[in-house]
Parts: C-alpha cells; sequence; structure tokens
C-alpha cells in the first residue's frame, strides 16, 4: 500500500476534486482495466506533463517572438539565446547525476517547476519595468537550461519510480501523448494570447500553469528510500557514471547519433520563426496556428508510437524518426514565399512532430532498459551531457548560416544533415539489429553509487490497472 498521509487544503481543493474528474473521463474513453492512465499515481503524474506541456508550447512561441519581433533579435541574437539554454547542460549534466544519485527525485523535480515559473514570468515584468532587452532573455534562457538539466532529469527518474521497465515505452508513448495535445491546442492559445496581449504578457500564463503543474505533482506520491553506503567519494560515483555508459556500446551508438541530431535539430529551430516571419511573411499568430501541425504530427506519432516500435523495433523506430525531421526541413529550405510555402512551413512541423516522438520515445526506454537503479541518475545526466554537448555549436552553426549566408542554407544544413545521418545510424548494428527492449545485466551492481533507491510500496488497494510500481530506478 501506498503510504497514507493527512488530508490536506490541496487534497481537498484540487487532488480529489480532479481525480474523480478524470476517472469520468476515463471511463467515458472506456479504457481498459490494465492502461496505465487507470492508476491513480501515474495519471497525476500525467496530468502534470500535460498542463506543464500546454504553458510550454507558449513559451516556445512567446519567449522567440518575443526576441524576434520585439527585440528585433538577429539570427546570431537568436543563435546566442538558443544556446544559451544549451550551456547548462554542457556545465552541469554530470555533477547534477551524481546528486540526484544522492537525493529523492519528486522535490527536486517540483522545484524546477517552481523555477521555471519564476524565470518566464520575470519577462513580462521586466518588459513592464522597461528592462526587458537580449540580455535579460539570455539570462532567463540559462535559467531555463538550468532547471531542464537538473530537475528534467529528475523528471525522468519520477518516472520509474512509478513504472515498471517492461512498460516504459508505453510510458513513454502516454507521456508524448500529453505533451501533444498540449501542442494542438497550445499554438492556437499561444497565437491568440499573443495578439490580445504581447508576446511578453502571454509568458504570464505560462508562469501560472507551471504552478498549477506543481500542484498537482505534491499529490505524486512514491517511497524512495536512500541507503548510504560508506566510503561515498564524488569523483569515484561520476567516473562510475561516465564508465557504465563508456562500456554499453549501444549508449555510446545512442549517444552518437542522438547528439548529431541535436545538432541539426538546433540549427532549424534557430532560423525556422525567423523564416517564417520574415520570408513567409507570416504574423505572431499565424504562426501560432502552423504549430497546430506540430501538435497533430505528435499526437498520431505518440497514439502509433508503441505500435510502431514494436513491429519495427526500438532501433529501425527511432532511426526513422531523423529521417522524417530531415524531410520536413529540406521540404522547408526550397519553400515559395507564397502559399505553398505555408503549407511546406506546416508540413515541416508536422514531420518533425512525428520524427521526435518516434526517436525519444525510444531513446529514453532504450537507455533505461539496460542501466542498474543504482546509476539512473548519473546514467541520465551522462546521455543528456553526450547527445546536448553537439546542439550548442549546431545553434550558432544555423544563426551563422542565416546571417551570413541565408535562412535557407541554415534549413538546408539541417534538413540534409539529418537525412544523412539517418542513412549512417542505419549502418550501426547496435542500433539497427534492437528489435525488443535489452534488459539490465546486473540490478545489484553498486558500480560507486553512493545511494540506492529503497522499494516503492504496490499499487494501492482498489486502483484498477496499478501500473506494477517497481524499485526507484530512474531515467
Amino acid at each position: 500500500m501506498l503510504p497514507k498521509r493527512p488530508s490536506t487544503w490541496v487534497d481537498r481543493l484540487l487532488d480529489r476534486p480532479l481525480d474523480r474528474f478524470l476517472d469520468r473521463i476515463l471511463d467515458l474513453l472506456r479504457l481498459p482495466a490494465g492502461d496505465l492512465l487507470r492508476n491513480l499515481v501515474y495519471r497525476r503524474l500525467w496530468t502534470s506533463i500535460l498542463i506543464s506541456s500546454l504553458g510550454g508550447q507558449i513559451t516556445l512561441l512567446a519567449l522567440p517572438l518575443t526576441a524576434a519581433v520585439l527585440l528585433h533579435a538577429s539570427p546570431t541574437q537568436m543563435g546566442v539565446l538558443t544556446a544559451m539554454e544549451l550551456v547548462p547542460f554542457v556545465l552541469f549534466s554530470l555533477p547534477a547525476g551524481v546528486w540526484l544519485d544522492r537525493v529523492r527525485k519528486l522535490p527536486v523535480y517540483i522545484v524546477g517547476e517552481l523555477t521555471l515559473a519564476v524565470a518566464v514570468g520575470s519577462v513580462p515584468i521586466a518588459h513592464w519595468l522597461g528592462w526587458l532587452g537580449m540580455p535579460w532573455l539570455y539570462f532567463v534562457g540559462f535559467l531555463l537550461g538550468t532547471v531542464y538539466t537538473i530537475a528534467g532529469s529528475a523528471s525522468q527518474i519520477v518516472l520509474t519510480q512509478v513504472v515498471s521497465r517492461d512498460r516504459l515505452v508505453e510510458a513513454h508513448a502516454k507521456n508524448a501523448l500529453a505533451s501533444s495535445g498540449a501542442e494542438v491546442a497550445g499554438p492556437g492559445v499561444a497565437g491568440a494570447l499573443i495578439k490580445l496581449v504581447g508576446a511578453p504578457l502571454a509568458l504570464a500564463v505560462d508562469a501560472l500553469l507551471l504552478m498549477a503543474s506543481a500542484v498537482i505533482l505534491r499529490g505524486v506520491r512514491v517511497t524512495e528510500t536512500l541507503h548510504r553506503l560508506d566510503g561515498a567519494d564524488f569523483w569515484r560515483d561520476l567516473k562510475a557514471g561516465i564508465a557504465f555508459v563508456r562500456g554499453k556500446r549501444m549508449l555510446v551508438a545512442l549517444a552518437c547519433a542522438v547528439g548529431g541530431w541535436q545538432m541539426f535539430n538546433q540549427a532549424a529551430q534557430v532560423v525556422q520563426i525567423l523564416f517564417a516571419t520574415r520570408v513567409l511573411g507570416l504574423s505572431a499568430q499565424s504562426v501560432g496556428l502552423s504549430y497546430i501541425a506540430l501538435g497533430a504530427g505528435t499526437v498520431l506519432a505518440s497514439a502509433l508510437g508503441h505500435r510502431v516500435s514494436a513491429r519495427l523495433g526500438p532501433g529501425p523506430c527511432l532511426v526513422s524518426g531523423f529521417a522524417l525531421c530531415g524531410i520536413g526541413w529540406t521540404a522547408l529550405c526550397v519553400a515559395p514565399a507564397n502559399a505553398l510555402g505555408v503549407a511546406a512551413f506546416a508540413f515541416a512541423l508536422f514531420m518533425f512532430g512525428v520524427g521526435a516522438v518516434f526517436i525519444f520515445i525510444n531513446f529514453l526506454s532504450l537507455r533505461q532498459a539496460v542501466t542498474p537503479g543504482p546509476l539512473l541518475g548519473r546514467m541520465t545526466s551522462t546521455m543528456r551531457w553526450l547527445i546536448l554537448i553537439p546542439a550548442g555549436p549546431g545553434a550558432l552553426i544555423g544563426g551563422w548560416l542565416g546571417e551570413h549566408v541565408s535562412l535557407r542554407a541554415a534549413l538546408a544544413f539541417a534538413g540534409l544533415g539529418a537525412m544523412l545521418l539517418a542513412v549512417l545510424a542505419w549502418q550501426v548494428a547496435a542500433i539497427r539489429t534492437v528489435k525488443t527492449l535489452p534488459r539490465v545485466e546486473d540490478e545489484t551492481a553498486g558500480l560507486g553509487a553512493e545511494a540506492m533507491p529503497g522499494p516503492v510500496a504496490a499499487s494501492p488497494a482498489g486502483q484498477p490497472g496499478g501500473a506494477n510500481l517497481q524499485p526507484a530506478n530512474g531515467n
């Protein structure tokens, strides 16, 4: 049984009414008894992801539009803004992994959501006070990246404390469905908000949604007992995490492949909105409406991703994601500045939505599936560090090409590079031949860890279709 706790104002005001409402929705949808959403703990986590993702869609549009339209940022400045969000991954990922293996993850996740709310909420305040400029946005971007580095890793670990390893692909697909649902509604909402109150003030709505997400996360109940080991040493534990990743051929291959994709992805993201507004002539609201295609792509991929992965295998499904993204960016780079170009912009967003979901539901599941519990924090941070090292240069390359050559050149670099990456990744047997999720070779290996997470209690009685709660592991 999950531990009971005294009723609080949060339970009375939000958690219990929300749970009853969601139970009714699930009954109407006729979800089977074994569906993950039937489990109360996972459902609250999923709901938090949905709300946070809706706010994230506002930031996805409002922050770069604030820079591009309000502050008239150059392509190079847009590249620097993107790079500022990536720098913390390089600086903090590895030490954060060691630290996360020593602390409880859920509180870190909650504090991260609140910190994001403060960061995005500072933009409209700075605009109102007349302080807003690119340096302020650079600082906000760096703070966002820091939270994504630390609390983002914690959030992935919390998922594996709630869902058993054999259902990780399913859980990641459902999480992607929550995000994609937000991506369908979010761009339209964001576009309307930006038109109504302007891009900076729209970020205040994201701040409120992030605070709501944090409140819901407070109702996610997991038990994580940390057993301290004698002789713990920070540097030894850090090296143990790196050594584990280096010793797994599949993890090394995944890091190289997804790292390459991140480079091309960031190059495209830097110029994508500039291309839409300055070449295609779209308004901020039209850009927001176009992003509905991104949501449609992620919804489709999230709904079908688990089955596609089961049919093709996690490795081939991941490689197909590279190719789909590349096709979309390549189509956009040759799009004319007319209605056909607007359709190409929506098509590129749709292809990116499908491709990115195919990449990450398999990438996250594969790396979690082979990692012992004591090392999940360090593995997660090491892998995130490795795949995002190329992302910063990718953003700078995209910005430089966009400013000194053309915006189309930056998109061509991203599109052709991603398709070439798909061809190269298919040649790697450690990726191509993975048809099912592998298993942990030695779950009990300490490998330098200071703290081994303790067991999580079983699914609460009366909860249909419990998610087979497993010992706390982490992503």
